[in-house]
């Protein structure tokens, strides 16, 4: 399940039904990303529908064919959130648990660097924009490897 929306969403609720749904899984992980407070007033994220929809849709294909899970949940936000409002909930469902917290991993570390998101950071005094930080490219770099081939 993928979902890009506006809406506030309840993390726990997610898992939970995430979870319920996700039977024979003997592991699942998951991220939960949540607007920094420390001085930020609101974060502002904009986005292209279409384009957002099929990036993610992309990165979650992309995880499917790298990992063996059971199940994948995105749930990304868009437009101005308050500090610890919930941006982003990532669950992998999988047999075992390597795969679901590398699947997770993978993932979010394409949302950061890939996701056709524009963020803003709302301060007391002024915006700016927010970029990926080269830390950030470098975790995402760690996935080019080809992928190697599923043991049983």
């Amino acid at each position: 399940m993928i979902r890009v929306e506006a809406a506030p969403f309840d993390p726990e609720a997610e898992l939970a039904a995430f979870r319920a749904a996700q039977a024979p899984a003997g592991a699942i992980a998951s991220f939960l990303g949540c607007v920094r407070g420390g001085g930020t007033e609101a974060l502002i994220l904009e986005h292209h529908p279409v384009l957002t929809a099929q990036a993610i849709h992309s990165f979650a294909d992309g995880a499917r064919q790298r990992f063996e899970l059971l199940g994948l949940l995105i749930i990304h936000r868009f437009g101005r959130l308050a500090p610890a409002e919930p941006i982003v909930l990532v669950a992998a469902a999988a047999l075992h648990r390597r795969p679901a917290l590398q699947a997770v991993d993978y993932l979010m570390d394409l949302l950061k660097t890939e996701a056709p998101f524009w963020k803003r950071e709302a301060l007391s005094n002024e915006e700016r924009w927010i970029e990926p930080h080269q830390a950030d490219y470098a975790a995402r770099d760690r996935w080019t490897a080809p992928i190697e081939e599923k043991t049983p």
